[in-house]
């Protein structure tokens, strides 16, 4: 689709950007933030059994609330549309927010897969008659991604309806009773409702509904009116916190995962920059508090509940292997010795790495599986990142002999089923889902291309490996650009015949795609990936012959 781009952000998020020196980085990857939504995007709401939404109300409050109903409540007739098939229930302090014109904010979230994709948009209310039972429909301005951080593994299934409906009651109240207090402290995920309008029109404009995750404790009722929660790095776009640089009104919303029950709060919010307020908190780069003007309690509205998969199999650490300068190979099998999981080539490793005298004392990532599929154990491939707890956790405390805990692979970003040749582009240690492939497909009557960039040979993981596929398969051409090469880099010593100095671009790949009607699977850094896709698509390839994965 060619659509015009302009700026995402509004004068707050550009505000919070720039205080944490991070506007630039954020701006060369932000032509993710699109005003449609990609197919995978539209198929994903499409199947979800909840979204989590949020509105403002007559008086202008903002709420956030969960929206769900039965199969196929949700569906995307188009780019642009979301369908709703029901409003939000009159209990539901945000149902007055869902009337035509209104703004809207949109999470979509996969608790079992660490999926999440978000969307904001306008309320168009469809009616049957003098009534608006037809249900709405979101016009979307902006849609985009996010990464699967602090999320908590959960299954969903749905509720017996006797349970969901016939114990249904409303408490509202201007503050917290003891027990919801428990209830917030006890809590790993809440969900948040803020937004911003400024004179005019503008995309940037709207709501936003967020997710936040993290160990119990990491949000707290520090009194009958007060919630307060250490916000951690995230995407860099901040959204919320820019929102509230300039409308200090926000929403949040709890659920009783076992019960079905939402805990729903208004009230007005303040940000404490930095230390001596974030040393509450460890590892937060802010604290975010709320003082409470209106709770809503409903309890068992929602018709689904979750079951708890935090931590999965326990699986021990066979080998570990140096790949490069600051990477790592981990190869894993189950504790019990049963067989592993099959998994597609492109898939990650959900797990639950303990680290024991750090804060937190264990974190959950997903790591893509980087050795061949039908393989007795799995493998993952890790850069230590300077500002990663998990990956300094596995490299400074994991060996061989070591445990962690692992939920089965998932994941879609895997090889199109065609015969068309696949183009791959990998930034640094993106490469680890290519090598899963290469390995899948060599050998194979589908020619692939795999291309990757990295600084120099000391920083190249899994080099030697790939270049021995290559020498064995016919069907697998490697070609590597070095930014910073080393003598012996460009020579060939390396076992390269295609190694140059350079940068990667969407010229390169087309080229070397050699007139073929090709698939192009892009891996890396954000503002590396957002590069190449919008070059590819100036150049005609078709959005749906692009398939990304972000790194880093």
């Amino acid at each position: 689709m060619d659509v015009e781009r302009r700026e995402p952000f509004h004068a707050g998020e550009l505000a919070v950007q720039q205080r944490y020196g991070v506007q630039a980085h954020v701006a060369s990857y932000s032509h993710f933030i699109r005003p449609f939504m990609p197919d995978q995007h539209r198929e994903f709401y499409s199947n979800l059994p909840f979204v989590v939404a949020a509105v403002r109300d007559a008086d202008g409050q903002p709420w956030a609330t969960v929206l769900s109903g039965v199969d196929g409540f949700l569906r995307s007739p188009d780019s642009t549309t979301l369908s709703f098939e029901t409003l939000p229930e009159p209990s539901d302090p945000a149902r007055g927010g869902v009337v035509d014109g209104a703004d809207i904010g949109l999470i979509g979230i996969e608790f079992h897969t660490r999926r999440r994709n978000r969307v904001n948009g306008v309320v168009h209310v469809r009616t049957n008659g003098e009534s608006a039972d037809g249900g709405f429909d979101l016009k979307v301005q902006q849609a985009y991604g996010n990464c699967p951080q602090h999320i908590h593994q959960r299954k969903w299934r749905r509720q017996d309806p006797a349970a969901a409906g016939g114990m249904v009651a409303t408490e509202v109240q201007s503050d917290l009773t003891p027990a919801q207090m428990e209830w917030v402290n006890a809590a790993d995920t809440f969900f948040t409702a803020t937004g911003f309008r400024g004179d005019g029109e503008s995309e940037t404009f709207g709501m936003d509904a967020s997710h936040r995750g993290g160990d119990p404790g990491f949000v707290r009722a520090v009194g009958p009116s007060t919630i307060e929660w250490g916000d951690f790095a995230g995407n860099k776009h901040f959204n919320t916190i820019g929102n509230l640089q300039l409308d200090a009104r926000a929403g949040l919303v709890f659920i009783d995962f076992v019960r079905g029950s939402l805990l729903q709060v208004t009230g007005r919010a303040t940000i404490e920059w930095g230390r001596p307020a974030t040393e509450r908190f460890p590892g937060a780069d802010r604290v975010v508090r709320v003082e409470i003007e209106r709770v809503v309690v409903r309890h068992r509205v929602l018709p689904i509940v979750w079951d708890v998969d935090a931590r999965g199999r326990e699986l021990t650490v066979v080998t570990v292997r140096d790949e490069c300068d600051g990477i790592k190979s981990f190869a894993l099998k189950h504790t019990d010795g049963t067989p592993l999981l099959q998994f597609e080539p492109g898939q990650y490793l959900p797990i639950t790495i303990a680290s024991p005298g750090r804060q937190p004392e264990s974190v959950e990532r997903t790591y893509s599986l980087s050795g061949p599929p039908g393989a007795d154990t799995y493998r993952i491939t890790v850069k230590r990142e300077s500002h990663g707890v998990a990956s300094q956790a596995l490299h400074d405390l994991i060996r061989s002999g070591s445990t962690l805990h692992a939920t089965q692979p998932r994941g879609e970003f895997v090889a199109p089923q065609s015969e068309r040749s696949i183009i791959m582009c990998a930034g640094g240690v993106g490469i680890t889902p290519f090598a899963s492939m290469v390995h899948s497909l060599a050998g194979g009557r589908r020619r692939v291309v795999l291309v990757h960039g990295v600084r120099d040979g000391a920083h190249h993981p899994l080099r030697d490996e790939l270049a021995r596929v290559a020498a064995d398969s016919p069907n697998v051409e490697l070609f590597t650009r070095y930014s910073q090469p080393r003598r012996d880099d460009i020579d060939g010593t390396l076992h390269h015949t295609h190694s140059q100095q350079g940068r990667i671009d969407a010229a390169l790949l087309t080229e070397l795609a050699a007139g073929d009607d090709a698939d192009y699977l892009v891996c890396g850094p954000a503002s590396f990936m957002a590069d190449l896709v919008k070059g590819l698509e100036s150049l005609g390839v078709p959005p749906s012959r692009i398939h990304m994965e972000s790194f880093g």
